[in-house]
């Protein structure tokens, strides 16, 4: 939510200067009447395709929206008319952030702190990216820039919450607990660096402190079973299980497969006399834990399959491939790169039907992936006319 919000208040920089009916989108979208916004913002791009404020705009309404294809057709078409635009670029790769295409995210970040190293929201995002991705120090010197450029700002609240994780994370607590005390201070209704705040105090032993801004992060989010967990569990530990049952029931209702949870859980009820119903907990845990124990045995027989399955088929033994594939996918169906070497073997063996279906679920699951969207638009130029494609097929199905 917080990148959307500020490539709407960054268009809206760009946009109130512009056009008459760019302003009226504008004003729409502050009247609360995004639907109508939209619909005139295509009227406009349609009649003005050189329009880049409406692209823009648009782009960032449609991605709050969750309307994938239209909103990054709408963004690259604006970064295509001003390519030297670090606001066109950000917003582009805030669009691809928000589809979970992190890969493309971050380059388009990376290119708009290059345009302009003192466009704040582009350093906040690539340092985000840089921190999802682990590579702290690079994260770390991003965040410090915005932080530095942004001063008192309320939007400097985000980037100090993901500067106090790097901090929290090396062992710099206090420093940790200086930018989080910051964040919640320029803005108060900061529920997940309030819940951060605590977290970091528990660790520096102020019981005190981290039960005062873990009980403000529940008041702010009751739904956040992290903010409910830490606070339950700080009661635990000062020995009032009376108190830490509720929170750590609400986190679970929340998120009852975290192990954590359970745990936290468990120990409540037996402190509080519930022995029946702590067992009925740890019997949920111990299922638990041996589903996901027979879910990774089932991720390495799959991807052991696969890999006899690619020998197979490298050796021509296209058949055998197959069987092997679909074998591995039956244990594994989610893994995107299992089903498309199942999909692109069926092609190969004239199979159309199946191999379209799975190739175009694996291209859905993952759409920034170039390697798959090109491997189904090969696909469907082959594939006969009657499964979808163009009938362009060359042979057997596609290389």
């Amino acid at each position: 939510m917080w990148r959307v919000a500020a490539a709407l208040l960054m268009v809206a920089a760009v946009s109130r200067g512009g056009p008459d009916e760019v302003q009226h989108a504008w004003d729409l979208v502050m009247q609360g009447r995004r639907a109508e916004a939209i619909e005139l913002l295509r009227g406009v791009t349609a009649a003005e395709p050189k329009n880049v404020e409406a692209h823009l705009l648009l782009g960032s309404l449609l991605q709050e929206a969750g309307q994938r294809e239209e909103c990054l057709k709408q963004l690259t078409a604006a970064v295509s008319l001003r390519p030297d635009s670090a606001e066109a670029q950000n917003a582009l790769g805030e669009a691809y952030n928000a589809f979970g295409e992190g890969k493309s995210a971050r380059g388009r970040f990376e290119k708009a702190v290059d345009l302009d190293g003192k466009f704040a929201p582009a350093r906040v995002n690539l340092g985000a990216a840089l921190l999802e991705a682990g590579e702290t120090g690079a994260a770390a010197k991003q965040l410090d820039a915005a932080i530095g450029l942004l001063g008192d700002n309320v939007d400097a609240a985000y980037p100090l919450y993901l500067r106090a994780k790097i901090y929290a994370g090396s062992g710099e607590a206090q420093k940790a607990e200086a930018a989080l005390e910051r964040a919640v201070k320029l803005q108060p209704g900061f529920a997940e660096a309030w819940s951060d705040l605590g977290a970091v105090r528990q660790t520096m032993r102020d019981s005190r402190g981290a039960m005062a801004a873990l009980r403000r992060a529940v008041e702010l989010k009751p739904d956040d079973a992290v903010a409910q967990r830490r606070l339950g569990m700080e009661y635990l530990d000062e020995g009032n299980a009376a108190e830490a049952l509720p929170h750590l029931q609400a986190a679970a209702r929340v998120a009852p497969n975290d192990q954590s949870v359970l745990n936290g859980l468990q120990r409540a009820l037996r402190e509080t006399g519930q022995a029946a119903e702590a067992d009925r907990v740890k019997a949920q845990l111990v299922e638990m834990l041996r589903a996901r124990d027979r879910a990774d045995q089932d991720l390495v027989t799959a991807l052991r399959l696969n890999n006899e399955g690619a020998e197979m088929e490298k050796a021509g033994k296209l058949a055998g491939a197959i069987d092997k594939y679909r074998a591995a996918h039956q244990l594994a169906p989610e893994h995107n790169g299992i089903e498309v070497n199942l999909a692109v073997a069926l092609l190969r063996n004239g199979e159309w039907e199946e191999g379209l279906k799975l190739l175009r679920e694996a291209a859905a699951r993952e759409p920034g992936d170039a390697a798959v969207q090109a491997a189904l638009a090969d696909a469907l130029e082959q594939a006969p006319v009657r499964y979808g494609g163009k009938g362009k097929a060359r042979s057997a199905g596609p290389k």
